[in-house]
This record gives structure tokens, sequence and C-alpha cells, in this order.
């Protein structure tokens, strides 16, 4: 067996801890170090590095061709968003250069595309971007060392179009064994269509039972990953945070006034990728006996920079007012917090536990939620303003009322 010379080869990033790896956007300097260390002198013929992201989604599925014959039939699409060549260390002449025993470091930097993909790890596809050094010698097979780093691409939920408030409606008729048994109608309302993970949704709802049985009416936030190759497409959802009202009995009219439902750290969108989409909705439903839910769904954006305390409430103040307004002067959160810190949702040891993927897979989506869902996200910097209304929260008494002094 021949001794190795090599006593440690790897990457380093600059920026990383011992507890954590920095995490980058589109646009920024990845800058490191390839660390080689050696028990004697060595002969090299190159020293080589190569950056990649890539976005890859594969999934097959089974076909049947007639009675007795069935295929299987794959899909799979890749799409490049990062390749970076450079070589660290090359001989001036001759074939090979000497290094003497000790450590040796080659510092490498390179810039990102302006425009990245989100990191992400899914049942049908994932998004990863990683660093491989190769070391090249004569007559003995070449050694690789690989890092992996992870990628956030900014999502600014203090747009106009997030920050715009979503409504919808339904109604459906419950029938059993084709007999109506009556109309159910549900209406819903959020403040507004982006959030970032740690914060509340106040769901506003209307579920207005004209049937001769008890409903329940339940919310939850649903993450949907689209995977799409040669023209076809392969959904999975799962449910990351849900909660279920009190039975509504026949005849009887329930509102809901802002009912807390709060975002878990999950993953942010994912819209502008042409192999996969990772979309989140607000999904209200009414579990009617004897026939199918009535569903109502509100699409939600899961950004990475929250609401700004200052600039974005002035532009929203107009909409928030009146989407108040039309639920009438009882329609606040019942309670409306502030994003929590990083820290305090997810202790350092789970996100050590999560390995290379910075957002695990959720489980499967049936509207119930059976346990928390963690995924690797950025402390928060920013803390959203207090929810606007125009009527006083502490009115003046009728005795320290002003009297008219022209009466």
């Amino acid at each position: 067996m021949l001794f190795d010379k090599v006593k440690a080869f790897s990457v380093q990033l600059d920026g990383a801890t011992a507890g954590a790896e920095p995490v980058f956007s589109g646009g920024q300097t990845v800058a490191g170090r390839v660390l080689l260390e050696l028990a004697s002198t060595m002969r090299v013929g190159a020293l080589r590095l190569r950056a990649r992201g890539r976005a890859h989604v594969h999934w097959t599925e089974s076909r049947s061709a007639g009675s007795s014959t069935a295929y299987t039939q794959s899909y799979s699409e890749r799409m490049e968003v990062v390749s970076h060549r450079a070589t660290l260390l090359a001989p001036d002449t001759g074939e090979t250069t000497t290094l003497p025993p000790g450590r040796h470091e080659f510092l490498f930097s390179f810039q990102l595309p302006p425009t990245l993909v989100t990191s992400f790890e899914g049942k049908h596809g994932s998004v990863r971007y990683c660093i491989k050094a190769t070391l090249h010698r004569p007559w003995i097979p070449a050694r690789r060392a690989r890092k992996v780093f992870t990628v956030i691409e900014p999502v600014d939920i203090n747009t106009p179009a997030l920050l715009a408030p979503q409504a919808g409606a339904q109604e459906k008729v419950a029938r059993s064994w084709y007999r109506n048994r009556g109309l159910i109608s549900l209406s819903a309302k959020i403040d507004r269509k982006g959030y970032t993970p740690g914060e509340v949704i106040p769901v506003f709802a209307e579920i207005d039972n004209s049937s001769t049985h008890p409903v329940l009416p339940r919310a939850a936030v649903v993450q949907t990953q689209t995977f799409m190759a040669r023209g076809a497409r392969k959904q999975k959802q799962a449910v990351v945070a849900s909660l279920a009202g009190e039975p509504v009995g026949p005849g009887q009219r329930v509102l809901w006034h802002g009912r807390a439902l709060r975002i878990p750290p999950v993953g942010p969108s994912i819209l502008h990728c042409r192999v996969l989409h990772v979309d989140y909705a607000l999904k209200v439903c009414v579990d009617i006996p004897g026939t199918s839910k009535l569903l109502l769904e509100l699409p939600l954006v899961i950004g990475t920079i929250p609401l700004h305390p200052f600039g974005s409430r002035s532009s929203s103040v107009g909409s928030h007012a009146s989407f108040l307004l039309d639920w009438g002067p009882g329609a606040l959160p019942e309670r409306p917090e502030a994003p929590p810190e990083y820290s305090e949702v997810v202790a350092d040891t789970e996100v050590a536990a999560l390995g290379q993927s910075p957002f695990p897979l959720p489980p499967d989506a049936d509207m119930s939620l059976e346990g928390p869902f963690f995924a690797y996200f950025q402390e928060f910097r920013y803390r959203p303003p207090p929810l606007y209304s125009e009527e006083d929260p502490n009115p003046p008494s009728e005795a320290m009322s002003p009297r008219c002094t022209t009466c």
C-alpha cells in the first residue's frame, strides 16, 4: 500500500464559523481557500477549481400500452445557474510542481450571477450549489474535495402587489343521497399577500351554514412544489401550518376576527425557475358531512425581506384601513405579534441535524398538521409595524368630550 502524502485536503469558505456556514445571494462574491497539508515533499500536476449551481428534476410514471403491456416513462430536466472554472496551481515549466511538506493555502474568489435560484431539496428535484477542488498528481488518481454552499435569493414583500389584501368567496349546496341539505357559504380575507417566516397571518372569515348538519371550518398554509420536464408536470403538496375552528351548527353564522395562523421557518417562494416552482397558499375549507369539502384558496408569497417599519407602511395604509372597515368595527386580529428571532424558533442543534439540505421535505398535505416543519433560514432583521386602524382603541368618554361653544 502506497503511503499517502496528503494529510488534509479541503475547501473552506470565508465567513464560516464553527456553528454556521455563510449564505449567499445573486451578485455576491464567493471567496475562500483550498487547504492542502502534506506529510512530505510531493509532485503536483495541477490544482483546479470548479463551482457549479444546478436545478435538476426527475421522476417516473407508469404507462399502459395495451391490456397486458406496461412501461415506465422517465422525465428529467436540468438547468445550469452557476458555472465557474479556475486553475489555482499549474507548473510554469515542465509537467509537475514540487511542493514541500507542510500546510499550503490557495485562495480563490468568483462572483455569482445577478439572479439565482434559492437552494432547495424536494422529492422530485433540487437546486444545489457546490465548489469542487481537484488535485492532479502524476501516476496517482486525482484527489477531490467538495464544499456545498447555500443560496437564498431575496424576495422583498414590500411591493404593492404583495402588500395588497387578498379575498375570496365560495358557496356549495350540501347534498346527501340526492337530497338538498341547504346552502353553505364561505368568504375569507387576509391583509396582504406577502409574509415572511415567523409572522402571524390574521385570517378573517365568515361561515354561513344554512344546511341541516353542522360543519367544521379549518385553515392551513400549504406548500406546492411543481416540477417541470419535457412539457409534463409533477406536483407535491404539504401542509406547513394549520388551525381548526369550532363546529358551526345548522342555521348558524360564524365570524373569524383575525384568527392567528403562524408561519413556521420554511423556505421562500421560488417563482422564476424554468424547471421547478415552490408556491404557497392559504386554504380555508369547510368540512361538510356526506359530501366534498367547500374550499377557498388565497395565494401567498413567502419572502425573505420582512415588512419594513417605515416606507412601505404609508403606501398600504389606505388599503389596509378599508380592509378592516369592510369587516366591521370588531375586525382586529386576535393576537397580532411581531416575528420572533430565529434562535427562538429553531435551536442550533436542530439546524445542524438538517445536514446539507437547507430546506427538508415537509409532510404530505392532507389539511392536517402532524408536527413542526423546520428549515434553515436567515435571522430576521426587521420587525413589522403594528397593524393600522383608523379607530381609536381608547376613545374619550362622554364626560371628556368637548362641548360646542356656539350652541
